[in-house]
């Protein structure tokens, strides 16, 4: 009988790396979520939503933090979605699926300091 090694027994290489890209996706959509929430309960009880009074919510620094954690989410989502499409779909080159994921991260850490920018110019 050939040995297929189905079972608890199995020899399982690299488990488990995926699992932790997954909770970290679920855990940054939960945060984001959150964070349009919180948004959208501030936009609509708020009275006369104007210019200033959208300031003034970005203007408090407890705000600022909750939004830059919430730009860092994103931008770790963002990553860990890119990177699985590189592995996935460039892999007969691994200098060019080299080269797209060291452009993401330029891309997304430009994009982090550019978000830092402008909440803390308000």
């Amino acid at each position: 009988m050939a040995n297929n090694q189905i079972g608890p027994k199995r020899l399982v290489v690299g488990a488990h790396y995926g699992l932790r890209d997954w909770m970290a996706q679920r855990a940054t959509a939960i945060l984001m979520a959150i964070y349009t929430a919180v948004i959208l309960v501030l936009f609509l009880t708020g009275t006369r939503f104007t210019y200033e009074s959208w300031v003034a919510v970005f203007a408090m620094p407890w705000f600022k933090f909750l939004s830059f954690a919430v730009i860092v989410a994103l931008l770790y989502h963002a990553w860990v979605g890119m990177r699985d499409i590189w592995m996935d779909y460039v892999t007969h080159s691994v200098v060019l699926r080299l080269f797209f994921q060291i452009a993401t991260i330029v891309w997304l850490i430009v994009c982090a300091a550019y978000a830092a920018q402008i909440l803390w110019r308000v």
